[in-house]
């Protein structure tokens, strides 16, 4: 299966690519935020300046300081049954829900206690293993990892395109590694704990 580049986000971090799937259908005004600021180029050589183990790496603030963000109005929030398991991208905010507005997330390890309460957007493809190598800290010291370029997939010239085939989610290769899944979260899981494996089918 394809994906629709026009909500494929790239991000280019100094240890490798990360894709991310964006869901308009669940966050339509937070999508088109982030895409309208990527195409102004805002994200590039933003750093990630909060970065905490077992939880989340966040960056989007041009400031690097986690108290800025950019010049347009905060955004309504889009709370949906997205739940926050690895790989969920989300939007920072400060305690008041419609405060969001350029600040980002990426879960590195499932948060169900934040559930309902921030504005997921998309998730990860493929690159989690560069997401979990982004330096750690609360706030992170210098040097910070940073985005180095973020792009559209839509916007990427022919040589850089991206595609990517994901596993058919009814096929008996998704209902193994649901079944691994299932046997070690136990009560807990849901479909949407699973890993779907990815593969990128530019990459020759």
């Amino acid at each position: 299966m394809s994906e629709d580049l026009e909500n494929t986000l790239i991000l280019n971090l100094e240890t490798g690519k990360v894709v991310i799937r964006m869901r308009p259908d669940l966050a339509p005004g937070h999508v088109a935020r982030i895409k309208e600021l990527v195409r102004e180029g805002f994200y590039d050589d933003v750093v990630f300046h909060r970065v905490i183990p077992g939880f989340m790496a966040q960056g989007g603030d041009p400031t690097g300081t986690g108290r800025s963000g950019s010049s347009k109005p905060n955004l309504k929030a889009e709370f949906s049954k997205a739940r926050h398991v690895r790989g969920i991208c989300s939007m920072a905010r400060t305690p008041h829900p419609d405060s969001a507005n350029s600040q980002f997330f990426i879960i590195r390890q499932t948060s169900s206690s934040i559930d309902q309460r921030y504005t997921a957007f998309g998730r990860v493809l493929q690159g989690l293993e560069f997401v979990r190598l982004i330096k750690v800290g609360e706030p992170v010291t210098p040097p910070q990892d940073k985005m180095t370029r973020v792009r559209l997939g839509s916007d990427l010239p022919p040589g850089e395109t991206v595609a990517i085939s994901r596993l058919d989610v009814k096929s008996p290769n998704f209902t193994a590694t649901s079944a691994v899944t299932k046997d070690r979260k136990g009560p807990d899981f849901t479909v949407c704990d699973v890993d779907i494996p990815v593969k990128d089918l530019a990459a020759k």
